[in-house]
């Protein structure tokens, strides 16, 4: 099995998308990956969440305190191979073997790869990119010559893995509600950070940690948070000032160590303007936000292959499970939405990359954050349910242990509450469709991305559901707040529905072949027009089984 190898879509995404030169190189990297993700990460993943998950090794041998995390040695292993292969570092720097720059693309598709085994392993990625975001955006040029290096390692110099705590016991989501204070060190010349972080993931695992935290005479809420680098390395004078109280012992992704960091005087170094860490800290959430969006499509994928692998294997009342109809229903409709949710995010990962390379080419309205919040609500919640579908295909079995599906489920169901839950998001659109004018764009976008398309069935289609798309959103703005905050998320997964569609309807265009075509029409008719209470049409399912056969749909892409 390789999870690069066994994919088309992404390998013609990516083909698509990067120069020549970039793509063979990446080619080459993303199939041994792919074949690693596969057997010996896969393997380790499954120890690392049965037997071997992080433990809190509270006192040395001496009986002091320390604040040291204990991982196994296939964990530690993962982590070296993955930073390794430049899932952050080249972002940032250049490839050897082109003197370039990689991009977020390619990271992103190593992370896709890397979250259908275990997004535990993916997380820490995650903060590591935050952080490597955050210090070279944001950081003075000491920050930078001193850390930066050990954050964008790809095995040249040690590794320090990144992390961002943000969530606090009395506040959560209300970041404004944080209590962590910074005190400054005029003999130090940095500051000491004194408070609790609730839900710090990579806790005792990374080597600097960017933190918010409240200066002295800063006022209340988000204005007064400003941006700190605490620097985190065992055996380093700082850990006297850390402590983790705890680590959280979690439904799911247990190969992260997630914890209650305690700050005790911990040295701490401010990162960029002292009135913006909090903004700061959002942008970086935002691409921690498509990173989630990455490893959900992630598990969305390893659930449709074992389905189809299981239903392909398993034999029921004299026949295969492939051979009854609502099985291939099933199968045909997980394999189109999970090529709209692929699509779609690897879609936003380009615009994300031109924004992070020239901030000029895209426009600041509102329309990028909207289109994260959107992608990152439906792709968690879907990951949820292909969970629940493998689960249905394999039945009892399902249920086990001895099968992926029921670790599947169990890792999916954080996706919702990382980065933000579906109400947080709800509140995020909100505040850019009123300051933006964001639904209002949004509408105007798929129109015009859509009067590109030639006209047929799933144009016609498509333009109507736009149409009472652009009624709802005219309709919300004559709303007051309450009523606006009970309306803002099944308008979401319209707006999300619709931009799925056009993007399938867009691929379909460029292939011209009849298998893209048709799975645009699956879609619209299965996952779109219901939206608005209009019926399926089962006929479209039956007609595309010689296109969208599960076998076809894994051969063809």
């Amino acid at each position: 099995m390789n999870f690069y190898k066994d994919d088309p879509l992404i390998q013609s995404i990516l083909k698509d998308s990067l120069a020549p030169d970039f793509f063979e190189w990446a080619d080459k990297e993303l199939s041994a990956f792919g074949e690693k993700c596969a057997t010996v990460i896969e393997e380790r993943a499954r120890h690392t969440d049965r037997e071997g998950q992080p433990r809190l090794v509270r006192y040395d041998a001496y009986g002091n305190e320390q604040p040291y995390v204990w991982v196994n040695e296939g964990y530690k292993q993962t982590v070296k191979e993955t930073y390794n292969k430049g899932i952050v570092g080249y972002i940032h720097k250049p490839i050897p073997e082109l003197s370039h720059k990689g991009n977020y693309l390619y990271s992103f598709a190593q992370g896709y790869l890397l979250s259908q085994t275990e997004p535990g392993f993916y997380c820490p990625v995650t903060l590591t990119m935050a952080t490597a975001y955050l210090v070279e955006q944001y950081g003075d040029a000491e920050l930078k010559a001193k850390y930066l290096p050990h954050i964008l390692s790809t095995g040249d110099d040690e590794l320090y893995e990144g992390a961002t705590f943000l969530t606090e016991q009395q506040g959560g989501s209300d970041v404004g509600a944080n209590e962590t204070r910074a005190i400054y060190d005029e003999e130090k010349g940095c500051y000491r950070l004194y408070g609790l972080k609730y839900f710090a993931s990579n806790a005792g695992m990374c080597g600097v940690a960017a933190v918010l935290a409240r200066p002295e005479g800063a006022p209340a809420g988000t204005k007064g948070l400003s941006l700190f680098l605490v620097p985190w390395k065992k055996g380093s004078s700082n850990t006297s000032g850390i402590k983790v109280r705890r680590l959280k012992d979690k439904l799911g992704v247990r190969a992260v160590p997630s914890g209650e960091v305690e700050f005790e005087g911990a040295e701490a170094y401010m990162i960029g303007e002292k009135e913006r860490g909090f903004y700061y800290m959002m942008e970086a959430l935002n691409l921690s936000r498509i990173c989630n969006a990455v490893a959900s499509v992630g598990i969305m994928r390893r659930a449709y292959t074992e389905s189809y692998s299981y239903a392909s294997e398993r034999n029921a009342f004299g026949k295969k499970l492939m051979d009854y109809p609502m099985i291939q229903d099933s199968l045909v409709k997980m394999n189109v939405k999970l090529e709209a949710e692929v699509r779609t995010v690897f879609e936003l990962v380009k615009e994300f990359d031109m924004w992070y390379n020239d901030r000029s080419s895209i426009p600041e309205d509102g329309m990028l954050r909207l289109m994260i919040a959107l992608i990152k609500a439906e792709t968690a919640e879907e990951a949820i349910h292909f969970s629940h579908e493998a689960i249905e295909m394999h039945g009892g079995n399902g249920y086990i242990e001895d099968f992926v599906t029921s670790r599947l489920l169990r890792d999916a169901q954080v996706l919702t509450v990382w980065e933000g839950t579906a109400n947080i998001l709800g509140l995020e659109v909100l505040r850019l469709f009123t300051k933006f004018d964001a639904g209002t764009r949004f509408a105007e976008r798929m129109e015009k991305e859509l009067s590109a398309c030639s006209d047929g069935i799933e144009k016609t289609e498509l333009l109507q559901c736009l149409f009472w798309l652009q009624e709802e959103i005219s309709d919300l703005e004559d709303m007051d707040e309450a009523e606006k905050t009970r309306r803002i998320k099944p308008l979401q997964k319209k707006m999300v529905s619709t931009l799925e569609a056009v993007t399938l309807l867009k691929a379909a265009e460029k292939s011209g072949n009849k298998r893209s075509q048709k799975a645009a029409q699956v879609y619209v008719e299965h996952f779109l027009y219901p939206l608005w209470g209009n019926s399926q049409e089962p006929w479209s399912l039956q007609d595309g089984l010689t296109i969208l056969s599960a076998k076809a749909a894994v051969e063809k892409g």
